[in-house]
């Protein structure tokens, strides 16, 4: 009977530590997978972090916080509700698919970069619910109820983040190969819930700095006065300087993903050209050579970016965006 317990306890000591090691497997290589995701994710979660502010404009301070817990809430369903059971099922029965998806994620990137300098040199259409007098509203929210408003503005937020969520995703995968599926779902789980916490806890002290800031202006004496002061004056500089880095990012990001998947599926001309004037510049610098080649690649890959952006803009704005609407015109007269 002691022989059976010593046995029986030795067994599950034996699967603890098996489980230890696990856990301790799983860490690891989520924290690698996060790393590099995060690297080659920059532009979206710059992004993300500079756009999401945006959606709280206009509602009442008590508000904002509310509204960001909404989204991010959505955000960790849409990343394990599904697109990590996506990302686990395209791994396993169509691995050859994922270089196309990145590619595909890397020209919704280097589009949405196009249209953002287009915005900027002043050659930008004004897009459907944008902000038409800086107060946050447009035309279309006339009218309605901070309700209803509150609702459309997560709704909008919540799709916005499916995308980036799945380039996020699909990136991440792309790193975890020569993985069990279940330390692959675990990886993808504890890159999804970190991402989703540290953009959103960003944007919520983003949101609340100015609140703060106010705050210290208004109850502070002297230098803690002043410094209340410049947060309050410093945000929408950030803001803006927030959104040009993201912009460059996205561009930076999106270039060098769509140039790395068509050296992976054959074209490699346009990485080992990027490459060799890389190489050039790491050469002909002698202080930080590392730095120096590493901004001229972000710099290459960025041009890149803009040009795919300026191929893909066309496409959409002509067929694609047309289809889409066909499409969601048909469906809406079905269920009518």
């Amino acid at each position: 009977m002691s022989t059976g317990l010593i046995a029986l306890l030795d067994d599950v000591a034996a699967l603890a530590k098996l489980a230890a090691a696990s856990l301790d497997d799983v860490a690891a290589q989520a924290a690698k997978a996060g790393s590099k995701a995060a690297s080659k994710a920059a532009g979206i979660v710059i992004d993300d972090a500079a756009v999401t502010p945006r959606y709280v404009v206009g509602f009442a301070a008590d508000r904002e916080l509310p509204i960001i817990g909404r989204i991010a809430s959505g955000s960790l369903k849409n990343k394990l509700l599904f697109l990590l059971p996506g990302a686990l099922l395209l791994g396993f029965f169509a691995p050859w698919a994922i270089t196309p998806l990145l590619m595909l994620g890397g020209a919704f990137l280097c589009l949405e970069g196009w249209h953002k300098v287009s915005d900027l040199l002043g050659r930008g259409q004004q897009g459907a619910g944008g902000d038409a007098d800086g107060d946050g509203l447009s035309d279309a929210d006339e009218g309605k109820t901070p309700e209803v408003l509150e609702q459309e503005r997560v709704g909008s937020a919540i799709r916005t983040d499916f995308i980036l969520s799945a380039e996020i995703m699909a990136i991440t995968l792309a790193t975890l190969t020569g993985l069990t599926v279940w330390v692959q779902a675990a990886v993808l789980a504890l890159v999804g819930l970190g991402m989703t916490v540290g953009v959103y806890g960003a944007v919520a002290l983003i949101v609340k700095a100015d609140d703060f800031g106010a705050f210290l202006a208004r109850t502070g004496h002297g230098a803690i006065r002043a410094v209340g002061r410049g947060i309050v004056l410093g945000m929408p500089i950030f803001l803006k300087l927030l959104s040009t880095v993201g912009m460059v990012a996205m561009l930076w990001v999106g270039g060098h993903i769509v140039i790395h998947g068509a050296h992976e599926l054959g074209l490699t001309a346009p990485e080992q050209w990027v490459q060799a004037l890389t190489d050039r510049v790491r050469a002909a610098v002698s202080a930080a050579p590392g730095l120096a080649a590493w901004v001229a690649r972000a710099a290459l890959d960025a041009v890149a970016g803009l040009a795919v952006g300026a191929l893909v803009a066309p496409l959409v704005a002509g067929v694609l965006a047309p289809a889409a609407q066909g499409a969601r015109a048909l469906w809406v007269g079905r269920k009518a």
